[in-house]
């Protein structure tokens, strides 16, 4: 915390992060930071803004990330599975912001907001409630998550599981693009980041089957690798 509070200046008026990073490594923050940037910015008068483009719409297994910490953002940024597919953005705003800073109008875009993209966003929210995605991400995730800890007793090359739910990743002792292109090779959709990091992101719908299949192509992978 006392990193952050070093960046802060008069200039500052808020904190902007990703609860889990996606791009920087699938980095999951503690919750002693959270209760810290929370503190912080009640104490400096700053807003907390948060990043759940990658997080948000139930891919940790709640709605959103900032929920499993049990604090409330004031600002919170959402889009793509937002849209389910259909190009999406928005600027969700606590209620606590105080609304001469945000008047109708003022952060508002040609193309923003209309109505296709808005009922396609609804749609996404009832589809996530009415399939119970939610509970899907946790009892998958969880499984996953138990799968690749297997996977690294298996492969030395993997140092490390990260992540939570349907948002995982494996953070490897050389650089993994080889695996990730191998893996595409194979059928098995992932990405690196970060040099290192092998990133996980399934479907919110996957089943058991297709995770077993996906850990069969990462075997694959490893043994050549």
């Amino acid at each position: 915390m006392g990193a952050v509070e070093k960046q802060i200046t008069g200039k500052t008026v808020a904190i902007f992060l990703e609860p889990i990073q996606g791009e920087g490594g699938i980095n999951v923050a503690t919750q002693e930071f959270m209760n810290g940037l929370r503190a912080l910015c009640k104490a400096r008068d700053l807003l907390l803004m948060v990043d759940e483009v990658q997080t948000g719409m139930g891919r940790t297994g709640k709605m959103f990330a900032f929920q499993h910490y049990g604090i409330e953002p004031d600002l919170m940024t959402l889009a793509k599975s937002l849209g389910g597919g259909v190009p999406i953005g928005a600027l969700v705003v606590n209620r606590r912001v105080n609304k001469e800073v945000l008047t109708p109008g003022t952060h508002a875009a040609t193309y923003g907001g209309n109505p296709l993209v808005c009922a396609a966003a609804l749609a996404v929210f009832r589809a996530i409630r009415k399939e119970r995605l939610l509970q899907n991400a946790v009892k998958m995730g969880d499984y996953l998550g138990q799968k690749l800890e297997a996977l690294k007793e298996k492969f030395p090359v993997i140092q490390k599981v990260k992540g939570l739910a349907l948002m995982r990743a494996l953070e490897l002792s050389k650089p993994g693009a080889p695996a990730a292109d191998k893996a595409r090779e194979k059928g098995l959709l992932i990405n690196c980041t970060q040099e290192k990091i092998l990133r996980l992101m399934p479907a919110m719908t996957v089943n058991q089957k297709q995770i077993d299949r996906g850990l069969e192509i990462l075997a694959e992978v490893f043994r050549d690798f």
